[in-house]
């Protein structure tokens, strides 16, 4: 005899109104609706919505009461139905319970019993940002603890208004000793820290970045054994330190040009290329950057080769590169070289297809300045070039 299958209809206020998946932990909003922990916290906290999802009202707090009614009448039901019983959750942590919590750490350096808690629920590690435990781990950064202090501090998913006070020179400095001799969990822990502190913190902290900074950020860059991700978060830091003060003269002085050109020439996915071409664009708009450009032996036929392959992204920064070689650092050698690189025959390319105006303008202008020079070049048809000067 083949099996039956049996539907067991589930009553329609078990199930959360976002997911519509059975509720394990009911929890009741400000509105009055319920929802299960979990898809609530992820609208809330992990979405940054600040509505009720089912009545789309504005949630004045954002505190979720157990809705233990609820909880029991589902645990019943699965009772009744043979189920498997749903396991009463543990109820959010209090902030004397956390503060108990981080007095015992202090004394210990222990923090397992931290990370159990954080990684129970959002309003576990909202409770947390609040009370002080960011400080506190900040606090643990240069002690043997370093590595699982970090760790919790990105468990923790800080927002802005707890991460201000963390951007400090000082842990600022202590994230840089942990690229340069920490584990490799925690370079990646300093990393995505580094990444988040330095897109908030004030100008005057990032204007007295030390060099040696931007050393340790050039040679995790140069680093064989970090991924994608990790790569992006060093890209992305430099992205928001170099346009302060004299940052982009540090950066090229660590090696940061150097570095970019070889990861160029070894990628050609999409984002990386457009983040790396963005961060050379900045750096090239000092002489010391440009003077490291143009001495790679690489750098113009790679930034050269990237234009009208990745994206519409990537051909602007090329050309934006290209375009302050030559306005600013376009000697003889340099102007020969493009022409040998293929930066010219790039170049015509760019003008005559379909890119965008303002590319197409930049292009004109780099061709015109060294129309002399170039006059010679087999990539340039002669109806194109009879109308420069001679």
């Amino acid at each position: 005899m083949a099996d039956t299958e049996i539907e067991i209809e589930i009553p329609s206020y078990f199930l959360c109104p976002i997911t519509l998946a059975i509720m394990r932990d009911p929890v009741t909003v400000s509105t009055g609706i319920t929802y299960d922990r979990h898809s609530i916290e992820k609208w809330l906290f992990t979405q940054q919505k600040t509505t009720c999802p089912a009545t789309k009202q504005h949630l004045p707090s954002l505190d979720l009461t157990p809705n233990i009614t609820l909880r029991r009448l589902i645990q019943s039901w699965c009772t009744l139905h043979a189920l498997q019983r749903l396991p009463t959750p543990k109820p959010p942590l209090t902030r004397p319970h956390l503060l108990r919590l981080l007095s015992s750490a202090a004394h210990s350096h222990s923090l397992q019993s931290l990370k159990s808690a954080a990684a129970e629920s959002h309003t576990n590690r909202r409770i947390m940002a609040a009370a002080g435990a960011p400080e506190f781990l900040a606090s643990l950064i240069t002690t043997p603890a370093a590595e699982d202090a970090l760790s919790l501090l990105c468990a923790l998913q800080l927002p802005e208004s707890s991460l201000k006070p963390l951007s400090t020179p000082n842990f600022i400095q202590s994230l840089t000793l942990i690229l340069q001799i920490g584990s490799y969990e925690s370079r990646s822990y300093a990393i995505n820290l580094l990444r988040s502190i330095t897109e908030i913190a004030d100008p005057s902290t990032l204007t007295s970045l030390n060099p040696q900074f931007f050393t340790e950020i050039a040679q995790f860059l140069k680093s064989d054994d970090i991924t994608r991700k990790e790569r992006k978060s060093a890209l992305k830091t430099l992205a928001s330190v170099c346009i302060w003060g004299r940052n982009r003269v540090k950066a090229v002085e660590a090696g940061v040009v150097s570095a970019a050109i070889d990861l160029l020439l070894e990628t050609s996915e999409k984002r990386m290329c457009e983040m790396l071409m963005g961060v050379v664009e900045v750096l090239c708009q000092c002489a010391e950057g440009r003077a490291e450009l143009v001495g790679h032996a690489a750098g113009l036929a790679v930034v050269s080769k990237k234009i009208l392959r990745v994206s519409g992204a990537a051909s602007e920064k090329g050309v934006r590169i290209l375009q302050a070689v030559s306005r600013h650092s376009a000697t003889k050698a340099v102007v020969a070289e493009m022409m040998q690189s293929g930066v010219v025959g790039k170049l015509c390319l760019v003008v005559q297809v379909d890119c965008g105006v303002k590319i197409k303008e930049r292009a004109m202008e780099i061709l015109k300045a060294h129309a002399r020079a170039w006059r010679n070049s087999p990539c340039l048809p002669y109806h194109f070039i009879s109308s420069y000067p001679s």
